[in-house]
């Protein structure tokens, strides 16, 4: 078992830069959307920000309970596909996606 495995919160981190002039109508299709991600068995929050220097680029940043409710519950899902429905043509490039675990704290 690695390290991801036996986790308990991983954040998945997607940097998405979408076509400049589409900012506005890309952040009301992520509204839209948001409550098919947020409603995935073992999603724990959903945050969209928006770049200041860089407004096409935007950060979605997800806590999960682990990687595999990440690609077990939605990945692998039909509410994939919902969510890329409502976002996916606004992307300018494919989004970068990586999921991070937090350094621990010395006690």
């Amino acid at each position: 078992m690695g390290l991801w495995q036996a986790a308990i919160m991983v954040l998945e981190v997607a940097l998405i830069d979408v076509h400049p002039g589409e900012e506005d109508a890309f952040a009301a299709a992520y509204q839209a959307g948001r409550p098919i991600l947020a409603g995935t068995p073992g999603c724990l929050s959903v945050r969209m920000t928006r770049g200041v220097e860089s407004p096409s680029r935007f950060v979605l940043l997800v806590e999960w309970e682990s990687v595999e409710a990440h690609l077990e519950n939605f990945r692998a899902t039909d509410r994939f596909h919902q969510w890329r429905g409502h976002i996916g043509k606004f992307f300018a490039t494919p989004p970068l996606v990586e999921h991070f675990l937090d350094v621990p704290d010395k006690a």
